[in-house]
């Protein structure tokens, strides 16, 4: 992470150095000189990066190098900012007059010099650590793929340092919670195209990979069918010459073949085409285990002929990457490996600790325990098998297997029963390229178990600069593909994904998690405190992350030298906190304080000079100071679900701030269209915040026509929602949205029911994906049905004269649909066959003159979810339902009484229409609130639940 530490102070350099022209007398030279340095030592860090994380090389000098190059790292960037803050305060905006800025320059002075005395320091400092280096002998690495380093050596002291190699040796009998993975891998080994195949193994590390590929490789089952058999071990340090040599070794091990004595002396061409002829006439079975690198696929694809034998190719790899590289040029089958179920885990746990006494069962006093700790596993079977294995070691009592629960954490630094679950867990950290080391850190910032927003997560990386934009990429778009990354790597684990398929929350593992903590507690990354450890943060942390409502807590820590800050908690005394922060701190970058119970912002806000992200949502604030226009590198503001309705004009001077999130939703109110979500009014000027990307919900009224036409200038919109519009706002509206090029989602809400908006595009934003219009109209838009990659739409109040599926079910991705509070004034709703090909989910709600709704076969084949909320004169249900086979929920809500009796099981009439549904929910209102409903569900098919 040294290496992470010092290309950020090295891009923060070369920033400064290429933008800011003015620099002070003397700096220019000594920020230059700085580069140069670091450039110079930049070469050697992998190398002191590696030897400082690894226990078994290095020694106490090592790490202390390490450390002394990471903390001048955090001073360059600590002092790089204070010079940007200084000088901002040197050239305050509207400061013209002579005597004006001969005062800033007065009032600088000191600061000016602080800072060139630090910048000279530092200078000392790293050369004095670039002289020191010497000594240790710091080698140059390659990237991974192509150094001879052999991972499996052997300590000084003769212990195997490769944790990998006992998933090869495991024994048939201790495996547990494989059989429907390895007859899925037999089916694609023995059957299927005589092309030659590769079979994929892929999950994250401790999943068993290695272990299940090694249990079918050897099975009986298939060592009669392959002519030759190979099984090598991979990992990030290899050749490819080495492999092919010992593929052959392994071919040729019983036949003492002369040609392995010749292997060693042929040149790389002469050895593939050797590999080659010996395959061409076989069935051949080649195991490559615990594949990186993500074009090993072009690396080992001429050695193996496509002889179409039905010859088969195993790699395991946590690398989702790997595994698409080889679909160029193979039939690729693909496994990804699942975390064991619950019952599989505690069979395992039980096998691993009891085998050799109690039959290998856990006694009954023992049980709850014994299921907690399993639980705190969370299904990895390494780490069942780790905990298991050191708890096999223990008295069988309850203060022992207590003292493991309670201290897990501890153990899996200390206990040398876990060395191999952290070794394995820590490598995949250790083999991610330097940009994706710190997003992952990140997810240790937020508490066990949390939900992470994937779009609150990527927006805070970019404001700490861990995202750089490419040529034609957003730095949104590349942080994107960074969390992508992330997953393809088996890191991440997906928790919820849209119904477009893109993700939406996300976590790590809970003891991949552990290593993070470990990790950045060793690189100085970020000080976590929650209710079991809340001492203050010590040495340079550059992040503080706050579980707890100690009071105690926010009082003492100091906070000046922090670049984020986070609040997990809702209790605790925040404003004096944040009034202190704001005096104090001159270098954060990131304060994120949602769902805290904070009610008010300092007026000195403004002070926060290098403020990037401030989120503030579901707290209880009530306005933003006017200082906010101090802020000049905002980029995201968030105010979702607080009570500020009003911004300030000085929020028009953010010229960097791209998303901009404000409203407010009202769960505890009845139902109300209109009434339900609140925005924010908004004063002239708006036009300036030309960075803009999101900004929803702005009120139209308070602003009028000039507000609108100023939207125009925010060409870079991607998201724009806007409420309380009027009839004499839709020419203006039409033609701002015309200039918005990027625009993917639009909200357009009238001021009352019956007002009619005219939205004449004269050409339809070409991007658009999400559309909800909540207004009268006098006709659907044409434009809509030209909105190729439309995916969503939703109407309400439209009172649509014509039945609006006829032209809307041609869209070609179209996935989700709602027609809500009598958008249709009509009777019928007719699904015609072919239509709404692509249709996930179907909302019909508040439609009061409906009365009959027609599917027809071959209409919403791919249809999943379905509702149908307050339809007064709808009386029997669509009998074409029976033929939506992929449906798998449908929520019935306040639909008349007859309706509902017919879906009764048993006697209800119409039950046999949607008995193949597996999940069937009955909604009752019983309160005033939103969320007030009495819920009854039937199974029929199925016992599946599913979420909708």
């Amino acid at each position: 992470m040294a290496e992470t530490a010092v290309l950020f102070a090295l891009g923060e350099v070369f920033q400064i150095l290429k933008e800011e022209t003015n620099l002070l007398s003397g700096v220019h030279k000594d920020f230059s000189d700085i580069k140069d340095e670091l450039e110079s030592i930049q070469v050697f860090l992998r190398d002191a990066d590696r030897r400082a994380a690894d226990e078994a090389d290095a020694n106490d000098g090592i790490r202390t190098w390490v450390k002394h190059m990471r903390e001048a790292s955090f001073r360059i960037e600590d002092v790089i900012d204070e010079y940007l803050r200084l000088t901002h305060r040197a050239n305050p905006t509207g400061c013209g007059s002579l005597v004006c800025k001969i005062a800033s320059l007065i009032n600088t002075l000191i600061p000016r010099h602080h800072i060139a005395s630090e910048i000279q320091d530092i200078k000392l400092t790293i050369r004095g650590i670039k002289e020191r280096s010497e000594r240790y002998n710091f080698q140059i690495l390659h990237e991974p793929g192509s150094s001879s380093r052999n991972n499996t050596r052997e300590t000084e002291n003769g212990r195997w340092c490769d944790p990998r190699l006992s998933s090869l040796f495991i024994e048939e009998t201790e495996i547990v919670g494989f059989e429907g993975p390895r007859e899925e891998l037999f089916g694609w080994l023995l059957e299927g195209a005589a092309e030659r195949t590769v079979i994929s193994v892929v999950g994250m590390g401790g999943l068993g990979k290695t272990t299940l590929a090694k249990l079918v490789y050897d099975s009986q089952k298939l060592t009669s069918q392959f002519d030759c058999r190979a099984c090598i071990t991979v990992s990030q340090s290899y050749t490819v010459r080495a492999l092919l040599i010992n593929m052959m070794e392994q071919f040729c091990r019983d036949t003492k073949d002369p040609l392995l004595l010749m292997l060693h002396k042929m040149d790389d061409k002469s050895l593939i085409t050797e590999v080659r002829q010996y395959l061409q006439h076989k069935r051949y079975l080649i195991f490559f285990d615990d594949v990186w690198q993500e074009d090993f696929s072009d690396q080992v694809e001429f050695a193996m002929p496509n002889n179409n034998n039905g010859s088969r190719i195993i790699i395991t790899t946590r690398m989702m990457q790997v595994s698409d590289f080889f679909k160029k040029s193979f039939l690729v089958h693909v496994h990804n490996l699942q975390l064991l179920s619950t019952e599989k885990a505690w069979e395992l746990f039980c096998k691993k600790v009891f085998r050799f006494q109690l039959d290998g069962y856990c006694p009954p006093e023992l049980e709850a325990i014994s299921k907690d700790i399993v639980r705190k596993c969370k299904q990895l079977p390494l780490a069942i098998v780790a905990i298991g294995g050191l708890l096999s070691t223990k008295s069988k009592t309850m203060i022992e297997w207590k003292n493991v629960s309670e201290n897990l954490s501890l153990e899996l630094g200390r206990n040398a029963h876990l060395t191999s679950l952290t070794k394995i867990l820590s490598l995949s950290y250790d083999g991610l390229p330097y940009y994706l080391k710190p997003c992952i850190l990140y997810f240790g910032i937020y508490p066990e178990n949390y939900s992470i927003n994937h779009k609150r997560l990527t927006r805070q990386w970019i404001a700490e600069g861990f995202v750089k934009s490419d040529e034609g990429r957003t730095p949104e778009q590349v942080a994107n593909k960074y969390l992508s990354e992330l997953i393809h790597r088996s890191l991440v684990q997906v928790l919820n994904v849209g119904f477009e398929g893109k993700v939406q929350t996300c976590q790590v593992h809970d003891l991949l998690r552990e290593v993070i903590i470990r990790k950045m507690k060793e690189l100085s990354f970020c000080h976590f405190v929650h209710e079991d450890c809340n001492t203050a943060a010590f040495g340079i942390t550059r992040r503080l992350s706050i579980d707890t409502n100690s009071n105690n807590t926010l009082k003492s820590t100091n906070n000046s030298h922090f670049r984020a800050i986070h609040f997990y908690e809702k209790g605790g005394l925040l404003e004096p906190f944040i009034g202190k922060l704001c005096s104090q701190s001159k270098i954060l970058k990131v304060l994120d304080i949602q769902g805290t119970s904070l009610n008010h912002i300092p007026n000195n806000l403004g002070n926060l000079f290098h403020l990037r992200y401030i989120n503030l949502r579901g707290t209880k604030v009530q306005a933003l100071p006017k200082s906010v226009g101090e802020l000049k590198h905002l980029e995201t503001l968030d105010l979702r679900d607080t009570l500020v309705g009003h911004l300030p004009s000085e929020i028009n001077k953010l010229t960097k701030l791209r998303h901009l999130l404000v409203f407010h939703r009202n769960y505890e109110a009845k139902y109300s269209l209109l009434g339900f979500t609140t925005g924010v009014r908004m004063e002239k000027g708006i036009k300036n915040m030309t960075s803009l990307q999101n900004l929803y919900y702005v009120d139209a009224d308070h602003g009028g026509i000039d507000l609108i036409q100023e939207l125009k200038m925010l060409r870079q919109l991607r998201r724009l929602g806007v409420r309380r519009v009027r009839r004499e706002h839709g020419n203006a509206l039409s033609a701002a949205i015309v200039e918005m090029k990027h625009l993917e989602n639009l909200n357009i809400t009238t001021i009352v029911e019956d007002e009619i908006i005219d939205l004449n595009f004269t050409s339809s934003p070409p991007q658009l994906q999400r559309l909800h219009l909540k207004a009268r109209l006098q006709k659907l838009p044409n434009w809509i049905p030209e909105l190729e990659y439309l995916v969503e739409i939703k109407l309400a109040l439209s009172k649509l004269k014509d039945d609006p599926l006829q032209t809307l079910k041609t869209l070609p991705n179209l996935q989700k649909f709602g027609l809500w509070d009598n958008a249709y004034d009509g009777e019928f709703l007719h699904f015609q066959n072919g239509g709404f090909l692509k249709l996930k989910r179907l909302d019909l709600s508040r439609l009061t003159t409906v009365n009959f709704v027609l599917m027809e076969k071959g209409t919403l084949p791919s249809l999943e979810y379905l509702t149908m909320d307050r339809i007064p004169q709808l009386k029997e249900v669509p009998s074409g339902i029976k033929h939506l086979d992929n449906l798998k929920v449908i929520n019935f809500t306040e639909m008349p009484a007859e309706f509902v009796e017919s879906i009764v099981p048993d006697n209800g009439k119409d039950y046999w229409i949607i008995k193949h549904v597996p999940l069937v929910s009955i909604h009752h209102s019983n309160g005033p609130k939103f969320f007030d409903y009495e819920i009854r569900t039937i199974h029929s098919s199925s016992s599946e639940s599913y979420a909708n």
